[in-house]
């Protein structure tokens, strides 16, 4: 048995994606999510590796939110042996439950299509699936709990997604801090994300490191001139959206501009089954939004439907949209491209110079969506040669993280008091440009940590 309190970066380190955070004090051991390495060329390889950890001797798995870089590979932890209580807020629960299913069904989709090829075993299977929520308990925003005989650990709100949550451990007086995916606060759905002020070692997202969003009002103006500018050319406006946040913020935002008239009218698709599943729990999980839109739901405002607006189930459904006369609206996933029916929009409406595609979020590096967003000649999709003639557009400020000034705003909060800052969740250059910029301007110690390594934290 050891007092001694450590932390080991076994994922997020370098990447964007695959969080996998490991805490240990006094032979607990805690694990802060277990997500997928998305967008580079090994993630498949890389994900299906056995854990550097004997996960038999994992007591918790902490859960931020419910993306498939955060939660990808929880079902696969059980899989190889974990029994230990996974919590998360209970909308953190209840999207991941709908996401890791859906991962499920594609996963088992892919395994029939390479039939004829060698047997490719899944990350996970429905066994794995059920014991994982079996074993998955609910904790609430501002409760105090103790986990064993030396950590407690309290949730405040990220303002990332529905449910996000940071986690505060408390550890013989020692508070250790994992933010999870900040969010871009204010946002347009979401509260904002709660101070953090008195972390004695803190761990914070830096996928906007070195970068910061245009303006809320520059954004909000930039989105509708797209819109109309689509809709004047006679084109389709494809949007890749995330299934969750993205793609409700963007119904949000057509509503808004449908109901005061200050776009056109044509008809608009949501063609994700996925984002249309997540649109139902935001639904009805509205006392998480903020002040302002929960005033529009008590109005009457049904903030997710408005006139024209069209929810596609069936493939052959999401296939008619296309003969569907321009100009139009077609919202798809996913929100890299990395698959799903947006790839089909894509095809179709990336050769046709007067329809446009809008990028709304952080495009991975050897995503189709960052390959776009480069603005090519050409692009390969389904084994196709597509020429790349519409209009590419990005707006980064609908991004659900915060930009470099907000991470710096939240560190500043509890400069005077943290003893070490942990740069991860980032590209090496923004994570690197980001923990020098705090230890200029803040004075604070902030390291970009190296995948593997442990670090003890002072007591």
């Amino acid at each position: 048995m050891t007092n001694e309190l450590q932390i080991t970066f076994w994922g997020g380190v370098g990447t964007v994606t695959g969080a996998n955070f490991l805490l240990e004090g006094n032979d607990t051991k805690i694990l802060v999510d277990c997500g997928i390495l998305q967008g580079t060329p090994d993630s498949t390889d890389e994900n299906k590796k056995p854990f550097p950890y004997d996960v038999k001797f994992v007591d918790f798995l902490f859960i931020t939110h419910a993306h498939m870089d955060h939660i990808g590979k929880v079902c696969k932890l059980v899989r190889d042996g974990f029994r230990g209580t996974i919590f998360s807020t209970p909308e953190t629960k209840e999207l991941a439950n709908v996401m890791l299913l859906d991962a499920l069904k594609v996963m088992d989709m892919k395994s029939k299509e390479s039939a004829q090829g060698p047997e490719e075993k899944p990350l996970y299977e429905m066994a794995d699936y059920n014991q994982a929520f079996m074993q998955w308990k609910t904790i609430q925003y501002h409760l105090q709990t103790q986990i064993s005989s030396d950590f407690s650990v309290y949730l405040k709100d990220s303002g990332h997604i529905l449910g996000s949550s940071m986690y505060e451990f408390t550890y013989k007086g020692k508070k250790i801090v994992f933010t999870g995916d900040s969010g871009n606060s204010p946002a347009p759905l979401l509260k904002d994300t709660e101070r953090i002020t008195d972390a004695d070692y803190l761990i914070v997202d830096s996928v906007y490191g070195d970068r910061n969003h245009e303006p809320k009002a520059e954004r909000d103006q930039k989105f509708k001139q797209i819109v109309i500018d689509t809709i004047k050319a006679g084109g389709a406006l494809v949007i890749p959206a995330f299934s969750i946040e993205r793609t409700q913020v963007i119904l949000y935002e057509l509503n808004n501009l449908v109901e005061e008239g200050k776009i056109p009218s044509v008809p608009i698709f949501l063609d994700s089954p996925l984002g249309a599943k997540v649109t139902e729990i935001y639904s009805h999980t509205s006392k998480d939004f903020n002040s302002g839109v929960q005033s529009e739901i008590k109005g009457g405002d049904n903030i997710f439907n408005f006139p024209k607006l069209s929810v596609t189930h069936g493939s052959r459904d999401s296939q008619e949209i296309v003969n569907t006369p321009n100009p139009k609206i077609i919202i798809a996933g996913s929100g890299m491209s990395t698959g799903g029916r947006v790839l089909w929009h894509e095809m179709h409406f990336l050769p046709d110079p007067k329809s446009t595609i809008l990028l709304m979020g952080y495009q991975a590096i050897g995503t189709l969506g960052r390959e776009i967003q480069d603005k090519p000649s050409q692009v390969v999709i389904k084994n196709t040669v597509v020429q790349v003639k519409a209009r590419i557009e990005m707006i980064s400020g609908y991004s659900s993280h915060k930009d470099s000034n907000g991470i710096v705003d939240m560190v500043s909060d509890t400069a005077e008091k943290v003893k070490k800052v942990f740069v991860v969740m980032g590209e090496p250059k923004a994570s690197t440009y980001l923990a020098q910029r705090l230890h200029e301007e803040l004075g604070v110690e902030a390291i970009y940590p190296e995948r593997g390594k442990i670090y003890k934290l002072e007591l």
